[in-house]
This record gives structure tokens, C-alpha cells and sequence, in this order.
């Protein structure tokens, strides 16, 4: 469909709590594909639907690692296990990062666009991009759960 502008960093929609996809429409089919194509055009391996100014309960991951990527309507933790400290950074703060604390693995469930409802168990790297991309669904970003942002060229001096 097409490429959207991805939501920057102060813009009140961030904040914003996304709503439950109600129904499997034309208009989620169309914003799937939208955050796809978003997606795809960076080098990110998440987006939420808010970051593209639509507050639906959705989410694109993809790890870019061989494996399938994820499309989960209404995704929920449902668990989480243990506690890890990484560095994060997002597609809506470009050039900052920043440590996050996050659960070690989380057991999500969700809706799959055939209408399925789906259990993941994550762990590592996925279990992250689960929590962040979820968190921007509830209106939270990474910044407010880091101790400290900073310019990603000042990390690598």
C-alpha cells in the first residue's frame, strides 16, 4: 500500500493508548500491509501502529534473521520471566539509545490476521521487541523506562 512517516519523539500520539481491532477488515488488512511497507524502507525490526498515527492494536516484528516475521493483532503479555538490562534505541527517536530493563522471556498471545488466536513464548531479542512495540500500543516508549537517552555517536566514542 504504502510507505508512511514514521511518528517522531513528542508527538502526542506516542502517549496515546491504541484501541482493540474489533473485526479482520479491509482497513487492518490495508494497515498491515502499511506497516510492512514502513517497516521495510528502515533498518528497524519493529513497528507498532501508532508509530505510523494509526491507534490500533498492532504490530509488525521482524528480526531479520532467517525467521518468519510476526503480525499480531491485539498482542498481550501474558507473563513475564526474569529481568535483563540492553540497550534499545526506535524508529520514532532516531539517533538515541538507551538501557531499558525488560523481561529475560514473555509468553505473548494475539490474533494472527486470519483471525487465530496464537501463544509465543520469547525469549532474548525477541522477547524485547515484543515489550517495546507492545509498550507503544499502551502509549509507552522506551525513554520513559530508561535511566538515561543519549546520541548514539557519543556511545561510540
Amino acid at each position: 500500500m504504502a510507505v508512511r512517516e514514521i511518528i517522531q519523539f513528542g508527538n502526542k500520539t506516542l502517549t496515546r493508548v491504541s484501541r482493540k481491532v474489533e473485526k479482520i477488515d479491509e482497513e487492518v488488512l490495508n494497515l498491515v500491509q502499511d506497516l510492512k511497507d514502513t517497516l521495510y524502507s528502515t533498518d528497524g525490526v519493529g513497528l507498532a501502529a501508532p508509530q505510523i498515527g494509526v491507534l490500533k492494536r498492532a504490530i509488525l516484528i521482524d528480526l531479520r534473521d532467517g525467521s518468519e516475521p510476526i503480525i499480531l493483532l491485539n498482542p498481550k503479555i501474558v507473563k513475564k520471566i526474569g529481568r535483563i538490562e540492553d540497550i534499545e534505541g526506535c524508529l520514532s527517536y532516531p539517533g538515541y539509545e538507551g538501557p531499558v530493563v525488560r523481561p529475560r522471556r514473555v509468553i505473548v498471545t494475539g490474533v494472527t490476521l486470519k483471525g487465530e488466536e496464537v501463544e509465543y513464548t520469547a525469549d532474548g531479542f525477541l522477547a524485547r521487541a515484543f515489550c517495546h512495540e507492545i509498550d507503544h500500543l499502551d502509549g509507552i516508549i522506551y525513554t520513559d523506562k530508561c535511566k538515561k537517552v543519549y546520541k548514539i555517536e557519543e556511545a561510540e566514542e
